[in-house]
């Protein structure tokens, strides 16, 4: 009820928090920003931008993957090591096979898609649960990637693919520039396409969806697909940016996607968020590991950072969830 008849009912800041996740994941993003600007005389140099956005854009590739999957009601926790397995195949096709770095890249995408493919096929057509099917398939996936390279490095990546992770374009980094424009097709097909407001309603009942006609089999085999194309993307961008092809890539690329989804107001249920959301909540991450280095910090420190952050933004999914059920109640 409001005070005062004729007006609209006031809403405390909490509220408007948890009814705008993406209004308040941005605020979140800049109060960070500005308040690392303010205790670190390092945090704002041209440099250390540089390597924010840099190592943004790998995780990003696979936060708007991750989160996209999630929105359908579904996660996949082998993503990051896909990236990793396609990154070592290109860097073999480069190096041991002899062929074209484009026709290494070319097909190190196709295996992404494949893997993902093979990931949708297992859940749609067994109906096993997304969760713990990728949990074995990143094992395989792992195991693959070491049984290729013995646990040692595809060196002498040549130098023509090497601007994809290394360069700049007008100052901005490369692999950043990429995924901005992944994101945009994202926003792109989310928002705008009957592709977009099918992925909602899968999340958000997927027996309604069925009932209503939709394909949903297909659709989460669609984006399962994807989710792989863009894994192998940050994977061969990575191995760019190295100019190696370590079994390492891909690692640490598990947590930090579902964090930043989360913090973003990608719903562990499904049917609620945006890609965009999850970008600005893997910002958050990367400046906050970003002041861990300039403080001079144990690196290691780095993974109980995220983890933390995984609790608390799982827990804060739920409270804002709950406080929206009270509200509509």
């Amino acid at each position: 009820m409001s005070d005062i008849p004729g007006t609209a009912p006031r809403r405390s800041i909490l509220g408007i928090f948890l009814r705008n996740p993406l209004a308040g994941v941005f605020v979140a993003l800049v109060a960070i920003f500005v308040v690392s600007a303010l205790v670190s005389p390092y945090f704002l140099t041209g440099y250390n931008m540089s390597v924010i956005a840099r190592g943004l854009a790998f995780v990003g590739l696979i936060t708007v993957a991750q989160s996209s999957l999630m929105i359908l009601g579904e996660l996949d926790l082998s993503l990051g090591v896909i990236g990793g397995l396609c990154g070592v195949v290109s860097g073999m096709l480069m190096i041991k096979a002899g062929l074209p770095p484009v026709a290494a890249l070319a097909l190190a995408l196709a295996l992404g898609l494949a893997l993902g493919f093979l990931n949708g096929l297992l859940v749609t057509a067994l109906g096993l649960h997304s969760l713990v099917l990728t949990i074995g398939m990143a094992g395989i996936y792992g195991g693959a990637i070491l049984v290729l390279t013995k646990g040692v490095a595809i060196t002498g990546i040549p130098q023509s693919i090497q601007f994809l992770g290394r360069g700049d374009f007008l100052g901005i980094p490369v692999p950043f520039l990429i995924m901005l424009a992944v994101l945009a097709l994202a926003l792109f097909v989310t928002l705008k396409t009957p592709m977009g407001r099918y992925i909602y309603a899968i999340g958000n009942n997927a027996a309604a969806a069925r009932m209503l006609g939709i394909r949903v089999d297909r659709i989460r085999l669609m984006v399962f697909t994807l989710a792989g194309f863009l894994s192998a993307l940050a994977g061969l961008l990575m191995v760019a940016r190295l100019g190696t092809a370590q079994p390492s890539i891909g690692q640490t690329w598990v947590l930090a996607p579902i964090a930043a989804a989360v913090i973003g107001g990608v719903a562990t249920t499904g049917g609620v968020g945006s890609p965009l959301g999850a970008i600005f909540g893997a910002g958050i991450i990367a400046i906050i590991e970003n002041i861990i280095v300039l403080y001079g910090v144990s690196p290691y420190w780095q993974g109980v950072v995220s983890g933390l952050i995984v609790v608390l933004a799982i827990s804060f999914d739920a409270l804002s969830r709950r406080y929206l059920r009270r509200e509509t109640a």
